[in-house]
């Protein structure tokens, strides 16, 4: 008994350490900046390619920033799948009030993939003028520097930059709880793995030298996997080449959200990850605070130690080093973080167990699937 007990011990030991070195390591990587990019006159023709699609709370301002952008040469396509999609009138009107920056709005539903967000950006792909492409969901939150931080993460052997999505502007509990998730342990883990070499895309911001992902068999590459940032770290991983972040992120504004939007956009993700990188899915257990904690105190009633006060000191620890985080990084920080932080926990291990079984999952009204004999590249030309 005695072993395993320091078996147990160790591994809590172990957990508490590598929960504060990931966040040690983002906090100096998402630090609050000083500073903003000057603006640039001389940089690479980009353009910036915006999916839309119905109507966030925070709609108007994510999309009026792509137009506010301190960088000399560079364009926007805004892909939608509908004319009837109520953005559309939204995208026309700001296209007219910024007649300076090159913007066009491409409407029509291509398939591609069984993928509805690629299938919306194919169109705007081919379009596309410039080298250099970012493909930017239409709920991230551009700074004016945003284009000089994507380059300034560019260096020898990349082959994308891409950024998670920060979460900010909540608007309720539920969208504090979504902070929880996105920010001190999803942004956390993601730049922890970039810090190490490890750096994976995320699909809120990928950043492209179009060369390379045509070398690799163009947008129709992304649709060889469930999820095109997958499919995206698999093509550059291949091509020996490497996902980078930038540091900070970019935010991406919540407003209001319900109990049942929140578990449905983890569960889409969860079940995503599993699909495509099961491997490292089934690792994600042990990388919340459940785990350790049941260590811990097994450990302690094995040991003869008083059990509560090395529990609650425990997580005191985690939790704090999880708010220290996200004041350091300028994340939203209130009375309810902590609480929000431990019910997340609480949901982890549910939201892991329920991942394994079902295959459904929704995208914006879209059912769609991750059964593994699913054929997600439509081969078939025009269909």
């Amino acid at each position: 008994m005695d072993a395993f007990s320091y078996l147990a011990s160790a591994f809590a030991l172990f957990a508490a350490i590598v929960h504060a070195s990931t966040s040690l390591s983002a906090s100096r990587r998402c630090r609050v900046p000083h500073h903003r990019h000057p603006a640039c006159s001389r940089g690479p023709s980009v353009s910036i390619i915006r999916p839309v699609c119905g109507m966030d709370a925070y709609e108007e301002l994510t999309l009026r920033s792509t137009f506010k952008l301190a960088y000399a040469d560079y364009e926007v396509v805004f892909c939608c799948a509908s004319a009837d999609d109520p953005v559309v009138a939204l995208v026309r009107r700001l296209i007219a009030e910024h007649p300076a920056v090159p913007a066009r709005l491409l409407i029509g539903d291509e398939r591609v993939s069984l993928n509805p967000k690629l299938n919306n950006i194919a169109k705007g792909w081919r379009a596309a003028r410039h080298a250099w492409i970012v493909l930017a969901d239409s709920n991230v939150l551009m700074p004016s520097d945003y284009l000089q931080r994507l380059f300034a993460t560019w260096r020898e052997g990349t082959g994308l930059v891409s950024a998670p999505p920060i979460g900010s502007h909540p608007g309720n509990l539920w969208a504090e709880l979504e902070c929880a998730f996105l920010n001190t342990y999803q942004a956390r883990w993601q730049y922890a793995a970039d810090t190490l070499g490890l750096g994976f895309a995320q699909g809120k911001t990928m950043l492209w030298r179009r060369s390379d992902l045509d070398a690799a068999g163009g947008l129709q590459a992304l649709a060889r996997e469930p999820a095109e940032d997958a499919a995206a770290t698999k093509v550059v991983r291949a091509r020996d080449l490497r996902v980078r972040l930038p540091d900070c992120g970019f935010r991406q504004p919540l407003g209001p959200r319900s109990a049942r939007q929140v578990w449905a956009r983890q569960m889409r993700w969860a079940r995503l990850r599993r699909r495509t990188f099961p491997g490292y899915f089934a690792l994600e257990i042990l990388s919340g605070l459940l785990a350790p904690l049941a260590a811990l105190s097994l450990a302690a009633a094995g040991l003869e130690l008083e059990v509560a006060p090395l529990v609650v000191a425990y997580v005191a620890v985690w939790l704090a080093a999880e708010a220290w985080l996200a004041a350091t990084a300028g994340w939203p920080v209130s009375w309810r973080t902590p609480l929000m932080c431990l019910l997340r926990e609480l949901l982890l291990p549910a939201l892991w167990v329920q991942a394994w079984f079902g295959n459904s999952l929704s995208w914006r009204g879209n059912n769609m699937t991750v059964a593994r004999d699913t054929q997600w590249v439509v081969r078939a030309s025009g269909s």
